[in-house]
């Protein structure tokens, strides 16, 4: 339907990369061309924008676009024989072309852009990625809700606008928005919020002048929140040494306790386990980030375990992602190596008895305050999850999305792609049937729990196949971590 809200969607994973999805290639020019070379370069590619680069380095110096040329030079009156250079945008924002949809989608509505330069590892010019490369036509709602959020001036503006998020959520699944789809538009609404909230907090401290980066853990790293989410994050920065560290830590803690004041003010509750970065022993430095991460990989214990299904799907949201980058792949170059720790991570996994019964019934857990019901987090999502992260640790794989996740490491197990899209169905079945119960819950303890008498006879066929392919994968994971070992 023209101008509904599904009209949003992305047809891409969130971590593909933008270069993966440049639709033709942008002519390029020297600054000293002429406007009149630069509009036959635009006409003869049927192209809207070229780029401006430097003929020596390779570096992009600017754009010049349609629009920039009936601005700057048709409508008042300019000359088609002066250099590009001097009607060209510069100052351009630019991103690696390897950083991900989710990435690019981020900060061309954070800052309002038509148009992103892609450059490679040194700088040089990789191409150019246009709104129309990511949105096939965004809705009307969707933009006025990413304009309330940037123009949110204080914690509590900004905390009404993510009522409005949540209610638009709840909009998009009753209009029958895939599970996939709904976690990547509810993932980029709240980066935005979780953005802007930093930004306001920051206003309020005086920082020190290091590299920092807010991370993002769970399902928030993984993007594939959902209704009723609560909050994983942390803080790394940079420190020459452990006095340096202690020092800094002191100045970030206030700040970082005032952002999850302020995310939970916005809907998003904290934690009650303290994965946040309010928490001294998740604000560190890059390397006590990596020693704690040595000390879980090599200490095969429950709770190395238990923090690595957490702290393992991790991404930056906020400051110099470089930092996070460093962090991750200092992990993807050593879990591989980690076979104990593996096989703990997948010993852990395979702890789950199945809701189905032997006589193809449905098997509960005595709730007291939910009986006769399933967790649907727990049973039909975390297994998909947990195999999920267990492979791509196993394989080196950088992605922390699920279905990412999945989809990679398939060909890498030899898996055949029908067994690879037998997962992937059978987790948004589930993801789809957890969304709709959550917009039916009394209680946040109740979202993700539900009664399978409630479901029609075709939902119930469903939910049962699901936990078929828990099984199915589960299975897998025992020969792979377990029989061999």
């Amino acid at each position: 339907m023209p101008g509904s809200a599904t009209d949003a969607v992305r047809p891409f994973s969130p971590y593909t990369p933008v270069r993966a999805i440049l639709r033709k290639p942008v002519p390029v020019l020297a600054p000293d061309a002429d406007v009149r070379s630069a509009l036959e370069y635009l006409d003869r590619n049927a192209v809207d924008s070229l780029a401006v680069v430097d003929p020596k380095s390779g570096a992009p110096l600017g754009i010049l676009t349609l629009r920039d040329v009936v601005h700057r030079i048709a409508l008042n009156g300019g000359d088609l024989d002066q250099p590009v250079a001097t009607v060209m945008t510069g100052g351009v924002v630019t991103l690696p072309a390897e950083a991900t949809v989710h990435q690019a989608s981020v900060l061309m509505i954070r800052r309002n852009l038509r148009h992103l330069v892609l450059i490679e590892g040194d700088g040089r010019y990789a191409g150019i990625l246009a709104q129309a490369d990511l949105y096939a036509r965004p809705s009307a709602r969707s933009g006025e809700l990413v304009a309330a959020i940037a123009a949110a001036g204080c914690v509590s503006s900004l905390a009404a606008v993510a009522a409005e998020v949540r209610a638009f959520s709840a909009q998009l699944l009753a209009e029958g928005l895939a599970a996939d789809a709904l976690c990547q538009q509810i993932s980029a609404l709240n980066d935005l919020i979780g953005l802007q909230a930093i930004d306001l907090v920051a206003e309020r401290h005086e920082l020190p002048y290091v590299p920092w980066c807010w991370l993002v853990f769970g399902s928030e790293g993984r993007l594939e929140q959902t209704l009723a989410t609560d909050q994983d994050n942390g803080l790394v920065f940079a420190a020459d040494s452990k006095e340096e560290a202690d020092a800094l830590r002191k100045v970030f803690l206030p700040f970082a306790r005032d952002v999850n004041d302020a995310l939970d003010a916005c809907g998003f509750p904290l934690c009650k386990g303290s994965i946040m970065a309010g928490n001294p022993e998740l604000c560190l430095s890059l390397a006590e980030w990596k020693e704690k991460f040595y000390q879980w990989l090599h200490v095969a214990e429950p709770q190395a375990v238990l923090n690595a299904t957490i702290f393992f799907d991790l991404r930056p949201l906020f400051g110099d992602e470089h930092l996070a980058a460093e962090l991750q792949s200092w992990l993807l170059a050593r879990t591989p190596d980690c076979h104990a720790f593996l096989r703990a991570m997948a010993e852990g996994a395979l702890n789950w008895q199945s809701p189905l019964g032997w006589l193809n019934g449905f098997r509960y857990d005595d709730n007291k305050d939910f009986p006769h019901t399933i967790d649907l987090k727990l049973h039909g999502v975390r297994p998909f999850v947990d195999g999920a992260r267990i492979w791509s640790l196993a394989k080196g794989v950088a992605a922390t999305n699920t279905g990412e996740r999945l989809r990679t490491v398939g060909p890498l197990l030899h898996q055949r792609p029908e067994e690879t899209a037998a997962f992937l169905g059978a987790l948004d079945q589930v993801q789809r049937m957890r969304f709709a119960n959550q917009l039916r819950a009394d209680s946040h303890a109740g979202a993700n729990r539900v009664d399978p008498d409630r479901l029609n006879e075709l939902d119930r066929q469903i939910l049962k196949e699901a936990f078929r392919q828990v099984k199915r994968l589960q299975q897998q994971l025992e020969i792979e971590f377990l029989r061999t070992a």
